[in-house]
C-alpha cells in the first residue's frame, strides 16, 4: 500500500508539472517549403525530438549546438531546431520575424531563393537561410546608423559654428550607444561561428544527413566532403560579419576623431574669448592710467593753465596718445609670449661631425665582425 501511494503521488506530481509546462507556438517547414503551424507543450516537444529539457532552454542570445542528430540554434529572437527532414521555428509569433518567416523562408528552403547550398542536404539550406537572415539584419542596422552618424558629425565638426548644438550631441550619443550594441552583436556572432570552426568534430556533427542517409554518406566518402562544405559555409558568413565589424570599427574611430576635433574647436574659441578679454582689460588699464591727468586737471585748483583754451586739447591728446602707446606695448608683449617657441638651433659643426661619428662606429663594428670571423676560422682549422 505504501508503494502504491508513493507511485500515485509521483504520477500526480508529474501530471501537475506537465500541466504547467510552457507552450511553444511551432512553425514547421519541410524540404519542399510546406508550412504547418501548431502549439505543443515543451515536455511533449523534446520527447518527440529525442532531446532533453535543458536542450530547449535557449539561455544564450546566440548559440549553435547539436544534440541527438538535431541542431539547436538560437539567433537573438529566433529559436529553431533543425533535423534532416524539417525545420522547427519556436515562438514564431514575433513582429520582427513575420515578414521573413511568411514571405521568404519557405521559398528559400524550397530552392526558389538565392541559397548556394540548394544542392546539398536540407540542414545546409536551413543553416544558410538563418545565417543569411541574421547577417542581413546586422547589415540593415549598420546601413541605418552610418548615414545618421556621418550627418551628425558633419554638422558638429563645422568650423563656422562657434558653439556646439546640444541636440546634435544627444543624437550622437544615442547613435554611439546603438553602434556599441551592434559591435557587441557582431562580436557574439563571430565568436559563435569561430568556436565551431576551431573544432573539426563540431563541424562533422552539423552534417546531420551524413549519418542518417546512406546515399549522402556514400557521396561524402566518395567525392563530396560535406564537412568541408559546412566549413566553407560558416567561414563565408564569418567573413561577412568581420567586414561589418570593420565598418563599425571605422565609424567608432571616426566618432572618436570627431570628438577630438570638437574639443579642439571649443578650446580655440575659448582661447579667442580669453585673448579678447585680456586685450580689453589692457586697453581699460591704459586709458585709466592716463586718465589720471584729466582727473588732476578736473580738480578745483586755481592755475594759469585753465585760462589758455589750447590746454584742453593738448591734455586730451596726451591722454589718448599715451594710452594708445601703452596699449600697443602691452599687445606686443602679449604676442611675444603667446607665440610658439622656435626649435633649437643645431650648430653646423655638429651637423658635419655626426656622419663622421657614424662612419667611425660602422668601421669599428666591421672591424670587430671581421676579427671575430677570422678568429673563428683559425679555431676551426
Amino acid at each position: 500500500s505504501g508503494e502504491f501511494y508513493q507511485r500515485a503521488t509521483t504520477e500526480a506530481s508529474q501530471a501537475t508539472l506537465a500541466s504547467v509546462s510552457p507552450l511553444f507556438a511551432v512553425m514547421k517547414l519541410d524540404k519542399e517549403g510546406n508550412t504547418t503551424y501548431f502549439e505543443k507543450k515543451k515536455t511533449e516537444l523534446y520527447q518527440e525530438l529525442g532531446l532533453q529539457a535543458r536542450d530547449l532552454r535557449f539561455q544564450h542570445l546566440m548559440s549553435i549546438t547539436t544534440r541527438n542528430n538535431r541542431i539547436i540554434l538560437r539567433m537573438e529572437f529566433l529559436k529553431a531546431v533543425i533535423t534532416p527532414e524539417f525545420l522547427l521555428i519556436l515562438d514564431y509569433r514575433n513582429l520582427s520575424l513575420e515578414h521573413w518567416l511568411f514571405n521568404e523562408l519557405a521559398s528559400q528552403l524550397a530552392g526558389e531563393g538565392q541559397l548556394v547550398t540548394y544542392s546539398l542536404p536540407f540542414e545546409f539550406r536551413a543553416i544558410e537561410a538563418i545565417l543569411q537572415y541574421r547577417i542581413s539584419k546586422l547589415q540593415g542596422r549598420l546601413n541605418t546608423l552610418q548615414p545618421q552618424i556621418l550627418e551628425t558629425l558633419e554638422a558638429l565638426v563645422d568650423p563656422k559654428l562657434l558653439s556646439v548644438d546640444r541636440s546634435k550631441l544627444h543624437i550622437l550619443l544615442q547613435n554611439g550607444k546603438s553602434l556599441s550594441e551592434l559591435e557587441t552583436d557582431l562580436k557574439v556572432f563571430k565568436e559563435t561561428i569561430l568556436e565551431i570552426l576551431d573544432e573539426e568534430e563540431l563541424i562533422e556533427e552539423l552534417c546531420l544527413s551524413k549519418w542518417t542517409d546512406p546515399q549522402v554518406f556514400e557521396e561524402s566518402t566518395s567525392g563530396i566532403d560535406h564537412a568541408e562544405e559546412m566549413e566553407l559555409l560558416l567561414e563565408n558568413y564569418y567573413r561577412q560579419a568581420e567586414d561589418l565589424a570593420n565598418e563599425a570599427r571605422e565609424l567608432r574611430v571616426l566618432i572618436d576623431d570627431s570628438e577630438s576635433i570638437i574639443f579642439i574647436n571649443l578650446d580655440s574659441h575659448r582661447n579667442v574669448m580669453m585673448r579678447l578679454n585680456l586685450q580689453l582689460t589692457m586697453g581699460t588699464f591704459s586709458l585709466s592710467l592716463f586718465g589720471l591727468i584729466g582727473v588732476a586737471f578736473g580738480m578745483n585748483l586755481e592755475s594759469s593753465l585753465e585760462e589758455d583754451p589750447r590746454i584742453f586739447w593738448l591734455v586730451t591728446g596726451i591722454m589718448f596718445l599715451g594710452s594708445g602707446l601703452i596699449w600697443r606695448r602691452l599687445l606686443s608683449f602679449l604676442g611675444r609670449h603667446l607665440e610658439p617657441p622656435l626649435p633649437p638651433h643645431v650648430p653646423a659643426v655638429l651637423k658635419k661631425s655626426q656622419p663622421a661619428v657614424g662612419r667611425v662606429e660602422i668601421k669599428n663594428n666591421l672591424k670587430a665582425e671581421t676579427f671575430g670571423l677570422s678568429r673563428s676560422t683559425l679555431t676551426n682549422q
